[in-house]
Order: structure tokens, then sequence, then C-alpha cells
């Protein structure tokens, strides 16, 4: 048995071990795991260039949606309504081959909670709170990527409109600890369990920084666009550099 492995999982679910196909599926939900935590670094970053002012988001956004290519200098929309689609289909494998380790029933949902309580493998609490955040995020993450598929449009003025005036930061002041805690948590468990790292206390420390920073940085990003959103009439005029 890998050692990075917790004992939790293979409790709970004794049958996957033997499965043929379990060591590919491992593999594969590593590497959308690794997809999506990476995505995520990427796009909190990008976000949080609104902290450096609205001109510099306005660029961020027309940069990655293409607008180098559009003889206005304007992105396309449709570039993040397809990213969005395709992150979406990335999650949907994810959790498709998360759910096969998921506690289904009452009996193993007792197992687990007996099962933490009498040992103090950091791992395997880990592994725990993973499982209850992608719990929530299997809820809060379709919300968010179908509203950018449906309504693609972002900006300075109109992301912080969604924030503001739709009430968006109430389902982002979710998200923002689930996906962050979720991912960073991941990026360790799968770092430890393909020997890619064999020091897991120095790690641990290194996530737990990682966890705070983001949470500071989406929160200041959240606060900036409730900040912007507040000083917005309706309907809102999309932002534009010269003026």
């Amino acid at each position: 048995m890998n050692s990075a492995r917790t004992l939790t999982e293979h409790t709970l679910n004794p049958r996957t071990a033997g499965h043929p196909w379990s060591a590919r599926a491992d593999k594969l939900q590593s590497l959308t795991g690794l997809m999506l935590g990476g995505f995520l670094l990427l796009h909190m970053h990008f976000e949080s260039s609104i902290l450096l002012g609205k001109e510099v988001f306005y660029q961020v956004v027309q940069l990655l949606e293409g607008g180098m290519f559009s003889s206005t200098g304007h992105g396309f929309p449709w570039v993040t309504k397809a990213f969005s689609v395709l992150v979406l289909i990335v999650v949907c494998l994810h959790a498709a081959l998360a759910l096969r380790r998921f506690p289904t029933q009452l009996g193993q949902w007792r197992l687990l909670r007996s099962h933490l309580g009498s040992i103090a493998h950091k791992d395997t609490h880990a592994w725990f709170w993973q499982l209850v955040t992608g719990f929530v995020l299997f809820f809060l993450v379709p919300v968010h990527l179908f509203t950018m598929i449906l309504n693609p449009e972002i900006g300075p003025h109109l992301s912080a409109e969604r924030v503001f005036h739709d009430n968006a930061w109430v389902l982002y002041a979710l998200l923002l600890p689930a996906v962050v805690v979720h991912a960073m948590i991941g990026l360790y468990r799968v770092s430890v369990k393909w020997g890619w790292v064999v020091r897991r206390r120095p790690l641990r420390k290194v996530v737990k920084l990682l966890i705070v920073y983001l949470l500071c940085l989406g929160t200041s990003s959240l606060v900036a666009y409730l900040l912007i959103g507040a000083s917005l009439t309706l309907p809102v005029t999309p932002f534009s550099p010269a003026g």
C-alpha cells in the first residue's frame, strides 16, 4: 500500500483497490486535480488585478480574451464562455472520479467519525477536510461556471455589478474558502501520493501559508469588487479606458 494514501480511504471503500482500472482512475483523478489546482492559482491572481485598478483589470481581461487579435482591441467574450465549458467538463470528470471514495452510507460516516477520533494522522484529517470541501464545491462550482457560460461579459464594471447588484458576493464568500482549502490540500496530497515530495512537514507549512495567502488575496479582491459595485448606478455602463 502506498504510504501516502490514507487508511480512511481504504477502510471506507475497500472494493476500489481490487479493480484493474483503479490505478488508472487514480492517475486521472490526480491529473485533473493538478489541472484545476493550477487553474485556480492563475485565476485568483488574474482576478486580483482589480486591486491594481480598473485599467489594469480591463487590460488583463482583453489580453485573456484575445484582444490582440481584434481590430478594436476588445477581447471576445466567447473565449470566456468556451473556457468555462472546458473547466466544467474537467470539474465533472474530477468529481466523478473522486466519488469512488466518497462515503455514501450512514454506517460509513459513523466509521469515518470513529476513525478520525481515534488517530492523530494529519494526512487522514486533511483527506477528511478535502472530502467536506469537495461536497460543498459539488453545489457551488457549477453555479459559478454556469453563470460565466450564460453571461460571459466581464470587466471592472460588469464584474462589480454581478458581485454587488446581483448579490454574487454571497456565492463567492462561500466558494472562496471551500475551493482554496480543497485545492491546496489536493495539491499537497498529490505531491505526496506520487512521491514528488518526501518531507511532508515542510510541505504542510507551505500549504498552510498558501491557504492564508490565497484567502487574503481573494477576500481583498471581493471587497474591491463590492466597493466598485456600490459606486455604480443602474444601468451599469461597461468600463472604458477613455472614461
